[in-house]
């Protein structure tokens, strides 16, 4: 089958065939012609199968007809991620380079002014997310009495993120008449119930089993002890890569994603970074840096795993084994494209083992080890992290928790080598009254009697054995005191006790 017999408008063939392809999708062939007849659809694919464009031609094709108002599109997609948006506008911009439509973005990350100017010019085609979609309502900036087609787009990621409230009140907004187009990779219950609530009569295209892997992908397991042996073994990993081009290493937390890439540059690798608490403008730098071959590696959330076109990425690394079996499907998905061959390799610890069994379980298949198991696999190339082994316990805010602060142990220290030495040099001068008892009396220990001004001070010449072996300061002294210099104001003449370094929460 070719783009010719779906039924698509000459001008969206013509743009179809300038950008190389013939031959559509499973997904394209089966949701095409019922979109064009206005059918409802549900598609159900694993990502990398030509979603986006299953929806985008049909619409092209529609929209040639008429023209959209001020605050009132005539279309809307709703995508669960900024960067997913951003990529179905860059595909409006490739298959409708014969249309002179409006397409309008609306994300979070971007100033308001700019995005109301283009809903204002009118917009035949609204890309949002639920958030800022919501929020231009809420502020009386949009109307979307005028809906004709409704797309949501990653339904399942849209669960995950928490939008299914979003995606009700949306759906309740939107004209009762208009056509819906519904695109999710999964189907759980909650999904399930959405569609019957919100499509009429769909068409379902289900072109692959839930939560299948592409044939083309060669899947591993990597044993490995805790997270510092990871990042070592990830190196290592990257470096006797056979043909890798690029590569998206997966993490589970948005913190870790930060420490690995910090990590990578270190030792040499050109790398970026992709998770939800970067800015928009930083998001997208680091994406088209990746894309564009800029960097090699792109370190990033699972804010990445879902929907976004990378062309011709060869490995995939997930460091973190996700909790999510689902998210391994997707995570995996972003190589093997279109045909290609890919390598997705995952580093396991032993506490990894309940995620693995859920994965295996999900894709129907038995992933194999590469290199040696846990058994057979030698001792931690690091047992302790670099400040660990030079502060000892745990880091070098821990170890100043537990000894009172790294430079107050030394000074203490010092102070009770160098209390007696203070005291027999000041035994060899005459006695100044008041002056005399000033360094004496500073450097008393906390539990000694106080002495009256009257009283001389008479302070015995240490031992040859003490100042070989100097006294050091025990924890039943009490604080630890510092001795201080002869003409002293009288108001600093009391002991001085060393407070413990206020420790940050970590």
């Amino acid at each position: 089958m070719t783009f010719d017999e779906l039924g698509l408008s000459d001008k969206v063939r013509a743009a179809v065939q300038a950008t190389g392809y013939t031959s559509p999708t499973p997904i394209q062939a089966q949701a095409i012609p019922p979109a064009l007849q206005g059918r409802d659809i549900l598609g159900i694919a694993q990502t990398g199968t030509g979603k986006t464009a299953a929806f985008v031609l049909p619409m092209l094709s529609r929209l040639e007809q008429g023209r959209a108002r001020a605050r009132v599109p005539r279309t809307l997609i709703l995508e669960p991620t900024r960067e997913l948006a951003a990529q179905v506008e860059e595909s409006f911009a490739k298959y409708g380079v014969n249309h002179k439509l409006n397409v309008a973005l609306l994300i979070g990350g971007v100033s308001f002014g700019d995005q109301e100017a283009k809903i204002m010019r009118g917009a035949d085609v609204l890309i949002a997310t639920p958030g800022r979609l919501l929020d231009f309502f809420d502020r009386g900036k949009l109307l979307l009495t005028g809906i004709e087609i409704l797309v949501i787009d990653e339904a399942d990621r849209m669960l995950d993120m928490g939008f299914i409230p979003d995606i009700e009140r949306v759906c309740k907004l939107v004209p009762f008449t208009r056509q819906t187009l519904f695109f999710s990779a999964t189907m759980p219950p909650e999904i399930t119930r959405l569609t019957e609530a919100f499509l009429h009569n769909p068409v379902r295209i289900e072109v692959a089993r839930a939560a299948t892997t592409a044939s083309t992908i060669r899947q591993a397991l990597v044993a490995s002890h805790g997270h510092a042996d990871k990042r070592e073994m990830l190196r290592q990993l990257i470096r006797n890569a056979e043909n890798l081009k690029n590569a998206i290493v997966f993490c589970n937390r948005k913190r870790d994603v930060a420490i690995l890439h910090r990590s990578l540059l270190k030792h040499g690798f050109a790398a970026g970074a992709l998770h939800g608490d970067m800015d928009q403008l930083a998001r997208m730098a680091s994406l088209e840096a990746f894309k564009t071959g800029d960097v090699s590696l792109l370190v990033c959330s699972d804010v990445a795993a879902r929907g976004l076109d990378i062309p011709d990425v060869s490995h995939v690394f997930n460091f973190d084994v996700p909790t999510h079996s689902e998210d391994y499907v997707h995570r995996i998905g972003r190589t093997g494209r279109a045909g290609r061959s890919g390598v997705a390799l995952t580093l396991v610890t032993e506490d990894d083992a309940k995620y693995v069994d859920q994965i295996q379980n999900l894709i129907g298949n038995a992933i194999e080890w590469e290199g040696p198991g846990f058994n057979e696999l030698p001792p931690p190339l690091e047992t302790t992290r670099p400040h660990e082994s030079r502060r000892g316990g745990r880091g070098e805010r821990g170890g100043r928790r537990e000894r009172g602060g790294e430079r107050g142990g030394e000074r203490s220290e010092r102070s009770s080598r160098r209390a007696p030495v203070e005291r027999a040099e000041r035994s060899d001068r005459p006695e100044r009254g008041d002056r005399a008892e000033g360094p004496v009396a500073m450097g008393r220990p906390a539990h000694a009697p106080h002495r009256p001004d009257s009283e001389p001070v008479r302070a015995a010449r240490p031992q040859p054995d003490d100042r070989r072996r100097p006294r050091r300061h025990h924890e039943d002294d009490g604080p630890p005191v510092i001795g201080l210099g002869d003409h002293v104001p009288s108001f600093l003449l009391r002991p001085v006790t060393l407070r413990p370094a206020k420790v940050a929460e970590e």
